[in-house]
């Protein structure tokens, strides 16, 4: 089993939780609450991971707070 980092925003528009997996073409999803995203992000891994081990174009690193 392999773990992924999932980056999480809020949609001001729709309300929704939008995630994604930085480096994963078309691993993305959304919810309407934390969960639902989480189970929704899991469900997309699975049917992505069914072709084999991605080759990843980048990986989370972290974030930085930046002051202006």
């Amino acid at each position: 089993m392999r773990n992924f980092t999932a980056v999480v925003e809020k949609c001001p528009q729709t309300g929704l939780y939008v995630g994604y997996i930085p480096g994963f073409a078309g691993a993305h999803s959304q919810g309407e609450t934390l969960d639902e995203l989480k189970e929704n992000l899991h469900e997309v891994l699975q049917m992505l991971l069914e072709d084999g081990e991605p080759a990843l174009e980048g990986e989370f690193v972290g974030t930085q707070l930046i002051s202006a």
